[in-house]
């Protein structure tokens, strides 16, 4: 019997990360690119896409035909039915059908969804949240995401927009959010927002470490790890407040979703989950009600970088039994 791989792609604004599952569920190759530095147009994702597979393709030496299928995510509006990005606000898709290329070129089904999204939905059925039923997602990166599983399947909401509480506003006199609106707990929890509040201490001639690391809008989350470990005071304010308010959003959710677990992943959590849920645990008793906090476990993603592509190959074997 041949075997049957499944290629899995979490796109983001920076990198795509691929992997080949064989038949196992075994991840037996992956690569990371960049993301076109030139990516101005759909052409040039598209084609960073293509090539990161065809890559894996030719450097594990399966054949085409033993693949079963490719999924893939991206951080935005998706509507996973048609295949099309509806808005990415870190790419340049709007209103992008990224399945018909993808079909044409490899010959077999092509699924895409939301990143955070699949990165819950990696986590509930291979991860942290496996063998619970109902599941909120915190994904802290430099922007900030949510994902829901409700009695035991991935609640998307009316065209697939749900779960978008890094929009949650927590103040509404608060910081400027990217999404135009102020005080979301993305303006205060994901890497934007420590981001900048550590530039506006550093405006006001306060010294931090991170203000000096500070690429294309944000840090990367090695540096944090190091502020962190030096206990770098700008950068201990900075963190203090992004778990105070992620401590706030998780007991609204708490209060109004009475999940089984409560999972927080993203590349923040990755490099210092352990700093950001001891904070958070410290907190969160005081916004939500102690008969519904009491049912509820607060956990860090156990997947790590690959919860998304685990996500992609949920949805795939979700299609499969369909």
């Amino acid at each position: 019997m041949s075997n049957s791989y499944n290629i899995c792609l979490d796109v983001g604004g920076t990198k795509v990360l691929g992997v080949i599952f064989d038949e196992n569920r075994e991840i037996i190759y992956r690569l990371k690119k960049k993301t076109a530095e030139d990516g101005n147009s759909s052409d040039n994702v598209e084609k960073v896409i293509i090539s990161v597979v065809e890559e894996m393709i030719k450097a594990s030496g399966i054949k085409k035909k033993e693949i079963n299928a490719i999924a893939s995510c991206a951080p935005g509006v998706i509507d996973q039915d048609g295949g099309i990005v509806v808005f990415c606000p870190n790419l340049p898709l709007r209103d992008y059908d990224i399945r018909t290329p993808m079909e044409k070129r490899f010959g077999v089904p092509f699924f895409i969804g939301n990143d955070v999204n699949l990165g819950v939905l990696g986590e509930y059925k291979f991860g942290a949240a496996k063998g619970y039923k109902n599941v909120v997602g915190f994904f802290v990166g430099t922007g900030m995401g949510g994902g829901l599983i409700l009695n035991g399947k991935l609640f998307t909401g009316n065209k697939f927009k749900a779960a978008e509480y890094g929009h949650m506003i927590l103040d509404p006199e608060g910081p400027l959010c990217n999404c135009g609106q102020r005080g979301c707990l993305e303006a205060f929890s994901s890497k934007k927002g420590m981001t900048a509040y550590i530039r506006q201490q550093a405006s006001r001639g306060r010294k931090s470490f991170l203000a000096d690391h500070i690429e294309g809008g944000v840090f990367r989350s090695k540096y944090l790890k190091k502020a962190i470990a030096d206990n770098d005071p700008v950068t201990m304010e900075a963190v203090d407040r992004a778990c105070h308010y992620l401590a706030v959003a998780t007991g609204n959710m708490i209060n109004t979703i009475s999940p089984d677990i409560v999972v927080y992943g993203g590349g923040v959590m990755e490099a210092v989950g352990d700093v950001f849920m001891e904070k958070i645990l410290a907190q969160v008793d005081r916004y939500c009600m102690p008969s519904i906090r009491s049912t509820v476990e607060l956990k860090a993603a156990a997947l790590g970088d690959d919860s998304v592509v685990y996500g992609c190959l949920a949805m795939i074997e979700a299609a499969k039994k369909k």
